[in-house]
């Protein structure tokens, strides 16, 4: 069953979402079953409420095997298309059907290919699924801005040092999500580059409603790589 997105925000507040994402060139994905249900019930012993997550397979099996709420993106490259988070009105429709709690999209500024902008796409989705809560990944304090002002619900910092005009930093992009937080009449959702317990709670003391957790909890061949690094 569909969680309200109030709802979603009070399980969430000062809290880890955790994502559980594994693309066909990963160690843990398999075709013929998904292991992210596995981790997304480690997740929730743990204590999360709620998941993200990519593809409709993993929105579909997470939410059956744990009950919790999940944020479903779908990842597709297309060409002429700079962004591959959810990108076209094909996967907003897919994640729809799957019944995703809130959907996550790219909403940089970067080229589309059927040429409209990220004001036009969010327009068309809000005219299509008025009432399905959106979440706006963004690289900079410009683009989170105009996500908000375009109505989605929530921002994340999901692309910062991922575009080739917002910082290249190592670590989470915490001046980001400070200046986000000061002026976005919406939950801020600090994500990137989390990759340890002391930057999660930093950005929870920066005012983010919650911090995403992906690579660091779920991706052990991303984990194996940062011990390895240490030590060399």
């Amino acid at each position: 069953m569909k969680k309200t997105l109030e709802e979603i925000l009070t399980a969430t507040r000062h809290s880890i979402i955790v994502s559980c994402q594994a693309l066909p060139s990963e160690p843990l994905y398999c075709e013929e079953m998904s292991l992210m249900p596995f981790m997304a019930k480690a997740a929730q012993m743990a204590g999360c409420k709620c998941i993200r997550t990519s593809s409709v397979r993993d929105v579909e099996e997470i939410k059956k095997a744990t009950g919790l709420p999940v944020i479903g993106l779908i990842k597709r490259t297309y060409e002429g298309y700079d962004s591959y988070i959810t990108p076209t009105m094909k996967e907003i429709d897919e994640l729809v059907a799957a019944e995703s709690d809130i959907v996550a999209l790219d909403c940089t500024n970067r080229t589309r290919g059927d040429g409209s902008t990220i004001d036009e796409f969010l327009m068309q989705i809000r005219e299509k699924y008025p009432d399905v809560p959106l979440m706006a990944d963004v690289s900079t304090y410009e683009e989170g801005i105009n996500a908000w002002k375009c109505g989605v619900n929530l921002v994340g910092t999901t692309l910062s040092g991922y575009t080739p005009y917002s910082p290249k930093v190592d670590g989470p992009d915490f001046e980001l999500v400070s200046r986000l937080v000061k002026d976005v009449e919406i939950p801020v959702i600090a994500e990137g580059k989390v990759h340890y317990p002391d930057q999660a709670k930093k950005m929870l003391d920066l005012g983010a409603h919650a911090v995403v957790v992906g690579g660091a909890i779920t991706r052990p061949l991303e984990i194996a790589q940062r011990f390895y690094k240490a030590i060399e």
